[in-house]
């Protein structure tokens, strides 16, 4: 049997240092030690990242059982990597349509963990429409963890877009999603690590 891997894919304009990614990476070290953990640190363009993803995936997957923690726009990449290798992912309050919502995004950012400027253009908009998975083939791949009072995306996007998926949709909470820490270890028992 392969040993296993947890690839957390953070969100726009996040980090490797995000909340979640600790806590994931945290409890791997306390409590799974055999797993290897991977955060990569993305770059700000879609088609980078969908690059240097493919790499990791690549790199590893002959060797390593993958599973996949997706948090926002790491969710939609979550969605795109698993309709190519077939991943089984946990998405954490997940962009359905980033497209959609970045468009507001057009112009100068900057990062708030890296600091990173950089200029969000049309054509990254057109990369990121590039990478739709507009359904999911195997509901039975994904458990959604999504939190209703979500400032920066509609709830009921996801919740519809993966239906047939195991689905924990709470009241309240917030786009970081609310007391993560309560999760880890089910969620390593779903990605089957």
């Amino acid at each position: 049997m392969k040993p296993s891997l947890l690839l957390y894919i953070h969100g726009f304009n996040s980090s490797p240092l995000s909340h979640k990614a600790h806590v994931m990476k945290a409890y791997c070290e306390s409590q799974r030690p055999d797993i290897k953990v991977v955060i990569p640190r993305l770059p700000c363009f879609p088609n980078q990242a969908a690059q240097l993803l493919l790499d990791i995936v690549t790199q590893h997957k002959d060797d390593y059982q993958i599973g996949l923690v997706g948090s926002s726009l790491g969710g939609y990449m979550s969605m795109w990597l698993n309709a190519q290798f077939g991943f089984r992912a946990v998405v954490v309050n997940p962009a359905v349509k980033p497209y959609e919502l970045l468009v507001d995004f057009l112009g100068e950012q900057e990062n708030p963990y890296t600091h990173e400027k950089y200029l969000l253009e049309e054509k990254h908009i057109d990369e990121l429409k590039s990478l739709d998975t507009p359904s999911i083939k195997a509901p039975e791949d994904f458990w959604l963890l999504q939190q209703e009072d979500d400032e920066v995306l509609d709830y009921q996007q996801a919740v519809a877009h993966f239906s047939g998926a195991l689905q924990t949709v709470e009241q309240g909470g917030d786009h970081s999603f609310v007391d993560f820490e309560r999760y880890p270890s089910q969620i390593i028992d779903f990605l089957q690590l």
